[in-house]
């Protein structure tokens, strides 16, 4: 198939593609082939240009609301991923005020420390702390003997960027992701290094976004032509 080799794709990834409703409905031949048009061939490439900006499902999802004739539809998909680009971006700006605004950090007593020492040290009330557990933001383990929360260095780190993140204005379940992130890089460390890739993975995203909406546009155009 002409459409599928242009695009280096197999025959049956374009018809994959038609019967997701990502390209509109083929003619077929009194033989029952599909018959592709130049109209096929902008929606694939709108298609492809939408996924690395938006994800396979939401260009899916973009491309057949405009194919069924909703295209208001299909450009509220479009601002979706576009507020979650920019908040995505608000998120890396959160992480990194709150980078800058630890300072040093104060190393628990050998094993860790409990909730209320803690607590003091950052100018908080215990329940505090408690309902951040509760959200998920930090879960201490707990003392054997005594059953008291014991504070180890990573949950002391996160109760500080907690700390730091809601004098900052954010709600806990905003917290609790950049949180996860800090986490999932292994510390702060490893995070502040990751913070160019993060960058630099955002910049890519915007600028798919807008080769996305440039083949969106043609495709658009192609349609209203025919």
């Amino acid at each position: 198939m002409d459409l599928a080799r242009r695009h280096g794709l197999s025959t049956q990834a374009v018809r994959n593609y038609e019967d997701a409703g990502s390209l509109p409905a083929a003619d077929r031949t009194a033989h029952g082939y599909r018959v592709y048009t130049p109209l096929h061939a902008a929606a694939l490439r709108a298609f492809l240009a939408l996924v690395p900006g938006h994800g396979h499902r939401a260009a899916t999802l973009i491309m057949r609301a405009v194919n069924e004739g909703a295209s208001e539809e299909a450009f509220r998909l479009v601002d979706e991923g576009h507020a979650q680009l920019l908040d995505d971006r608000r998120t890396l700006r959160a992480v990194e005020r709150a980078l800058r605004d630890l300072g040093p950090v104060a190393t628990p007593e050998p094993g860790g420390t409990f909730i209320g020492p803690l607590a003091h040290q950052l100018g908080l009330r215990p329940a505090t702390l408690r309902a951040w557990e509760r959200a998920g933001l930090v879960v201490p383990r707990r003392d054997l003997r005594t059953g008291y929360r014991v504070y180890d260095d990573a949950d002391v780190r996160d109760v500080r960027m907690a700390h730091q993140l809601r004098r900052g204005g954010y709600q806990l379940e905003q917290i609790v992701p950049l949180i996860a992130q800090v986490r999932a890089a292994g510390g702060l460390e490893p995070l502040e290094a990751a913070m160019g890739d993060w960058h630099a993975r955002l910049a890519a995203r915007g600028r798919a976004m807008l080769s996305g909406a440039a083949e969106l546009e043609a495709y658009l155009r192609e349609r209203e032509r025919r």
